[in-house]
């Protein structure tokens, strides 16, 4: 089994737990723009508790968040400024962390029904040249569809740093992991497989209950795309590369999110999940294969404590 590496916690909701200006539209843009020493607060808190991965707080740095103009004339500069602000985190931490770029949705979490594929495209450009000096890895969050998984395939073609494609999933629990557009989740990882360049394979911002069929999914077709590589008579890397490809979880701690949820409108339910509740999850992640874990909305630095206490206990 591959070493266990963890990741960072919910960047919104921590913002705003630790008391930084946090509202709608802006959500965790806000005290980028207003009180940047939050930011680097977060990511400390973070890194506090062991976090080996941090990913940079530009996920609200679109127009969906920032509005078009205040996108025109600052997104740039404010998903440089988020890098840049984890990146001396890190250093001043002086700890061995890997600061990740974000590629957020570029109309809204959840929210396939909007995607518009040629604007997403620029806007999430933009996001990756802004952080890319900066960062050491990738993580595309919170991707609804195989269309916006294709563009942001696209997006990361020209990069020279690890690649990771987290999706989100339908918060129903059935016998196959659905995204939030609908499409299965084998479907998805079988067609980024096909364009991109992929170094992991991740599930976030959905109930901890849907992850654990996603990654059964997800080895299935990791399973099929060796066999289906050693059948073929060519000598190639292949199959040593999907062997390779990382799996992962941040969930949420969210009560479930339906199909009709509006993204914006209102700041979404929580339920009260306690570190060792979501670590339950975790270890089932795990025994799956899941070797890079942490949290997204709501799950905070006190349950990635208790991930890495579990994690240095299995040494």
């Amino acid at each position: 089994m591959k070493t266990l590496t963890i990741l960072d916690g919910g960047m919104g909701r921590e913002l705003k737990r630790i008391g930084a200006p946090f509202s709608q539209p802006l959500w965790s843009a806000q005290a980028l723009i207003e009180a940047p020493h939050y930011v680097t607060q977060a990511h400390q808190g973070f890194i506090d508790a062991g976090a080996e991965i941090i990913i940079a707080n530009s996920y609200a740095c679109v127009p969906f968040h920032l509005g078009e103009t205040r996108y025109q004339q600052q997104g740039y500069a404010l998903a440089e400024q988020a890098a840049i602000i984890a990146k001396e985190v890190v250093k001043a931490s002086k700890k061995d962390v890997l600061v990740a770029g974000s590629l957020p949705p570029a109309f809204g979490s959840y929210r396939p029904d909007l995607f518009e594929s040629k604007r997403a495209f620029e806007i999430l450009n933009t996001l990756f040249n802004a952080q890319d000096q900066h960062v050491d890895l990738w993580f595309a969050e919170t991707i609804s569809s195989v269309e916006e998984a294709l563009v942001i395939v696209n997006v990361l073609k020209g990069s020279t740093k690890p690649c990771h494609y987290a999706f989100t999933l339908s918060d129903q629990v059935g016998e196959s992991a659905r995204l939030r557009s609908g499409e299965l989740v084998t479907t998805a990882i079988e067609a980024i497989l096909q364009e991109g360049n992929i170094d992991g394979i991740f599930f976030n911002c959905s109930i901890p209950e849907v992850i654990e069929q996603a990654i059964l999914d997800t080895n299935k077709v990791l399973i099929e795309c060796v066999i289906n590589d050693a059948d073929h008579k060519e000598k190639t890397n292949t199959e040593d590369s999907k062997q390779q490809i990382s799996i992962g979880a941040f969930a949420n701690s969210f009560v479930p999110i339906s199909a009709t949820h509006k993204a914006n409108e209102a700041v979404q339910g929580s339920r009260d999940l306690s570190p060792e509740e979501y670590l339950q999850f975790a270890k089932k992640w795990h025994r799956l294969g899941a070797n890079i874990i942490g949290g997204c909305c709501g799950i905070g630095p006190a349950h990635i404590e208790a991930l890495v206490d579990w994690r240095d206990s299995l040494s």
